[in-house]
């Protein structure tokens, strides 16, 4: 890469921090949930232009490669590498022992949200297509996500000292001027998110095109990662620092429930508006098989944040089987039979517990009280009224 074309490296750099800034300083005083939303939309917005580019072209097996290549980035690299980094920062340096990230009890919702937008995914894997009807399906499950996240408690004081030092300058001024400054950082560094990644992803295709890179191979690893590029960059920067790993995995399973709604709901519109008609995305056998491997992984990220933790083994393992499948694509049929199996043995334990200690997940048994209504973090949302 010449010189002349780091400018836009740059200004991901500088504007990953911006919007990593506005997001911790917004959940002062607006949900968390909320402000990771708000974020995972910034940080996912190249996704989006890339997804949409292919979409209006027609490329259905390349539609479902860079749908599949990014949420599987997100599980299986992601969200191991917010645990290493927190492992290494917080504990390889300071000599403690981490075993796992504890999450919050409101980060309950988002797990909820994303089971449902997989679950869904695997009726429309079965139909072997992704119609704008399964499109305003997977709006209307985001919109729910958004309408139940407004009901929780913003950050609150506690986590005033641990914000950077502009966020700290921020929450002196009055509440119209505060909210004005967090607006202003947010648009600031999705203005240089948009200017600086279509340069720096067509600067990098050059490069794999140079290397010998196939098409799909780019757009399934390639494009996803440089376009996430911004996204791992703040959670990586949450990781290391001592109370924000939860905050690091939310960002990523906020992205991963953006992706499989939003994202993939755009993919039958915008293909159906450049053929000027109604048009279903019928999958090829090879694109069927990568979005079962896809649903299998996510479902299985799913059971293993059901008790609000992330542990060393879970990151461990979740990373190997993803360089597995990307070193030897031949064997992703065999690593989908191991999702499932461990998917099979996760379920089989909560339900043992469950029968015998009459104990669910704690992700699982906030989601009940929370859709009989109850009021499930005190002072924070009242279920699903």
């Amino acid at each position: 890469m010449e010189l002349a074309e780091l400018w836009s490296l740059a200004v991901i750099l500088a504007a990953a921090f911006v919007i990593g800034w506005a997001a911790e300083t917004a959940q002062t005083f607006i949900p968390q949930a909320l402000a990771l939303s708000i974020l995972a939309w910034l940080q996912t917005l190249p996704e989006f232009a890339v997804e949409a580019n292919i979409a209006w072209h027609g490329q259905r097996e390349l539609m479902i490669a860079n749908l599949t290549g990014s949420l599987r980035l997100l599980v299986g690299l992601g969200w191991p590498m917010i645990f290493f980094t927190h492992f290494f920062f917080q504990g390889v340096r300071k000599k403690k022992v981490i075993n796992h990230i504890q999450l919050e009890d409101q980060d309950f919702l988002s797990v909820l949200f994303l089971f449902i937008s997989v679950l869904y995914f695997i009726v429309i894997l079965f139909k072997h297509s992704l119609s704008v009807i399964d499109s305003a399906v997977l709006f209307a499950i985001y919109i729910a996500y958004l309408r139940y996240v407004l009901k929780f408690p913003p950050g609150g004081e506690e986590s005033i000292e641990d914000l950077p030092w502009i966020g700290r300058q921020i929450l002196r001024f009055r509440p119209g001027f505060r909210v004005a400054a967090v607006i202003l950082l947010f648009a600031v560094g999705g203005w240089g998110l948009w200017v600086s990644v279509d340069p720096f992803v067509h600067t990098l295709q050059r490069w794999a095109l140079k290397w010998g890179i196939s098409s799909f191979v780019f757009i399934q690893w390639v494009a996803p990662f440089l376009s996430e590029f911004p996204e791992k960059l703040t959670a990586f920067d949450w990781a290391r620092q001592p109370r924000k790993a939860s905050m690091a995995v939310m960002n990523m399973v906020n992205s991963n429930i953006n992706q499989w709604t939003m994202l993939a709901a755009m993919i039958p519109i915008v293909f159906s508006l450049s053929t000027g008609h109604w048009e279903i995305v019928t999958f090829t056998p090879l694109a069927w098989h990568e979005l079962a491997l896809t649903i299998a992984q996510s479902f299985l990220g799913g059971l293993l944040l059901l008790d609000l933790q992330f542990s060393i083994w879970d990151a461990a393992l979740l990373f190997v089987l993803w360089l597995t499948q990307f070193v030897w694509a031949s064997v992703r049929e065999e690593i989908l039979g191991v999702y499932l199996i461990w998917s099979a043995w996760e379920l089989l334990i909560i339900a043992r517990v469950l029968l015998s200690e009459r104990r669910p997940p704690r992700a699982l048994a906030l989601s009940v009280r929370f859709l009989k209504g109850e009021n499930v973090l005190g002072n924070g949302p009242k279920g699903l009224k």
